[in-house]
Order: structure tokens, then C-alpha cells, then sequence
């Protein structure tokens, strides 16, 4: 039941007080008689209650209004009945008490807190800025905090009124028989409030779209998939929630002499029958080397026979200072089409080849024999 005492005096403000003083005294009152400080109190019960029905009323132009006008008669034509409980109170002012306290009390209600969306940047790089790692600025875009109204979403100097359809509650109730169901307000989604006057940047969102530069440091070793994580430049929170974070997704382009495999490099090199019977050095290029480095192909090196040059691979973004190996496939080009001077040789090497491999069966069946 609402109380029959002046609310001027309950609050000890004088009838010209503005909301500042009106709120300063009401956080007094809240502080002392808060029931979680009082436990048991049943005194202190209804002064809490009392100055929050107070509150409720002077902090509100229409209902001071009226109020000053014809009193607690006037207030009672309108429909207003105070609150019912702590419940109903810790429900109407339970951002307050946050703001004053760091606390609401059981059933308040408390504006949920939302972190920013996490952003995804896509970056391409080639083999060798993955191999050195590099300094990349990049540029997007994403949802700020409106520089004009500082993410509210009203105008500046002007404040959000009470919300018509919960009358700053945040919810409905709904009777249902012997039940009560409550459900969040959706005219206010929950605040209690709304925008009278939206700021004009925003159109009452209070964010825009912002664009973005951050410089990117990229390790050495990164790999197509590695993911940057960049902490706080995503998109900004809701209700002072913290800001999502950014993710850099490297991609690495396709390289025209090296293959990756891990931290390995693997490689093709081609040389001619006679430079693999013969032996020969080749040159190839090497990842972090100014230079072309030269290998040495063995004399009777087979096709598809890979020689492995350690560390010459890429750095490891997993095991610190490691490298990983580079291999290298040769591969041995077999001619199309012979000279009639390279025919006689090969025809007269093949002579060679077809004796001596004569001469070795031989020699195995003289041994089978016993001879």
C-alpha cells in the first residue's frame, strides 16, 4: 500500500529540489536502509520501501507533476500503487543500485552486459613475408561508439525518458489465475527506458561504422590458417560490455619453385641421364639466403632421388629458433629426339652395358655350378 507521508520528507528535499538532488538524496536513504545491510530490520524494511516509493514518484516529471498538484489522491486516480515488495523495487532501480552500490539484491534487475562481435580479416602473403615475418597495416571496417552522443544514442544534453509500456520496470507481468508471468518489456528490451530524442549521427543506435588501421606483426612461420588475435578491435560492447577482438587468418599464395609440407620445403630439380650418371652441381634458390646455393647431384644418382639440405626449410612458429629441412627431388630428363652422333654412343654405350651385364650372369651361374 503506498504511503500516506509526504514524499519531500520522506527524501528531506524541499519541493524546488532538482533530479540531481532528488537522486543524491535517494542513494542516502538506499545506502543506509538497503536490506542486505539491515538483515532482519523490519523497520529499516519500510523506510527502504518507503523512500523508494518516493523516489519512484519524484523522479519522475509526470508523476511529480501530478503529484504536486493534488497529492497522493492524484497519484492514486492514475493507477499507481508504489511497490509490492523488494522484488518490484530492486526490479524498477536495479541499474541504480548498480550504479551506486556494485549490487542489485535478489530478483533486481540488471542490464546484461554484451561483448563486442569478434571481426575476421583474411590476409594474403607469399612465401618469402611468411618466411620473415613482416609488419602489415591493414584497414576495415567495423561498429564504433558514435563520437557524438559517446554510444548513447540520445542527443547530447537531453535524457532518456521512461518506457510508456513497463513504465520503467524493464518487464510485464502477466496474470495468469493464481500465476505471475514476467517478461522482459519488449517497447525498452529490458532497460526501463527509451529514446525521446535519438542523436542524429546514429539515428539512436549509438554506434557507426568506424574504419579501422592496425598495424599486424607477423611472426616468421606462419602457415594458410594461422590465426592473429588481436584483442580489443572488434566491435564495440553493449551496455559498457568490452569490445570483441579481431582475428588475422593468414593464407599463404602459392609459390612457383617450393612446396610447403609443415615447417618443411620440398622442391623439383631436372637434370639430363648423363649429368645423373655422371654426377654435376646444380644451383637452386633458398629461402633467407641472397644468394642461389649450389647442391651437388651424385655420380649414378637415380630419378626421383631426394637429397635433404637441414634447416634450409622454414622457421617454426611452435619450436622457437627451429628451422625445418628443405628437399629437393630430382628428377632426370630422358632426350626425344638423338643426333645420328648421339645414337652411335648410346648404341655403343648400350653394347657395353649389355657385356658387362652378360659377364655378370655368367659369373653367377659359374658360381651356382660350382666352377
Amino acid at each position: 500500500m503506498p504511503s500516506n507521508r509526504d514524499y519531500y520528507e520522506i527524501l528531506g528535499v524541499s519541493r524546488d529540489s532538482n533530479e540531481d538532488e532528488i537522486k543524491r538524496a535517494y542513494r542516502k536513504f538506499a545506502l543506509k536502509y538497503h536490506p542486505d545491510k539491515n538483515p532482519g530490520d523490519k523497520e529499516a524494511e519500510e523506510r527502504f520501501k518507503e523512500a523508494a516509493e518516493a523516489y519512484e514518484v519524484l523522479r519522475d516529471r509526470e508523476k511529480r507533476k501530478i503529484y504536486d498538484l493534488y497529492g497522493h489522491e492524484g497519484l492514486r486516480g492514475t493507477g499507481f500503487k508504489g511497490f509490492s515488495g523488494f522484488e518490484d523495487i530492486f526490479s524498477a532501480f536495479g541499474d541504480i543500485f548498480e550504479d551506486f552500490f556494485g549490487f542489485g539484491g535478489k530478483g533486481s534487475r540488471r542490464t546484461r552486459i554484451i561483448r563486442g562481435n569478434d571481426l575476421r580479416y583474411d590476409l594474403k602473403l607469399t612465401l618469402e613475408e611468411a618466411y620473415t615475418g613482416k609488419e602489415e597495416e591493414i584497414v576495415f571496417e567495423k561498429w564504433g561508439p558514435c563520437d557524438t552522443c559517446s554510444g548513447t544514442g540520445i542527443t547530447p544534453g537531453t535524457e532518456p525518458g521512461m518506457c510508456p509500456n513497463c513504465h520503467g520496470r524493464g518487464e510485464i507481468v502477466h496474470s495468469q489465475g493464481f500465476f505471475q508471468i514476467r517478461t522482459t518489456c519488449s517497447t525498452c528490451n529490458g532497460t526501463g527506458q527509451v529514446i525521446v530524442d535519438p542523436c542524429r549521427r546514429c539515428s539512436g543506435k549509438g554506434k557507426i561504422r568506424l574504419e579501422r588501421n592496425v598495424l599486424v606483426r607477423i611472426p616468421p612461420g606462419v602457415d594458410t590458417g594461422t590465426q592473429l588475435r588481436i584483442r580489443g578491435e572488434g566491435e564495440s560492447g553493449e551496455n559498457g560490455g568490452p569490445p570483441g577482438d579481431l582475428f588475422v587468418v593468414i593464407y599463404i599464395k602459392e609459390h612457383e619453385f617450393f612446396d610447403r609440407d609443415g615447417d618443411d620445403l620440398k622442391c623439383q630439380i631436372t637434370v639430363s641421364f648423363v649429368q645423373a650418371a655422371l654426377g654435376t652441381e646444380v644451383s637452386i634458390p633458398v629461402l633467407g639466403d641472397d644468394e642461389e646455393r649450389r647442391i651437388t647431384i651424385q655420380e649414378g644418382t637415380q630419378p626421383g632421388e631426394i637429397i635433404r639440405l637441414k634447416g634450409k626449410g622454414m622457421p617454426s612458429l611452435r619450436r622457437g629458433r627451429r628451422y625445418g629441412d628443405l628437399f629437393v627431388q630430382v628428377m632426370v630428363k630422358i632426350p626425344t629426339r638423338l643426333s645420328q652422333r648421339q645414337r652411335e654412343l648410346l648404341t655403343e654405350f648400350g653394347k657395353l652395358e649389355k657385356q658387362k651385364i652378360g659377364a655378370k650372369t655368367r659369373d653367377f651361374w659359374d658360381k651356382i655350378r660350382g666352377v
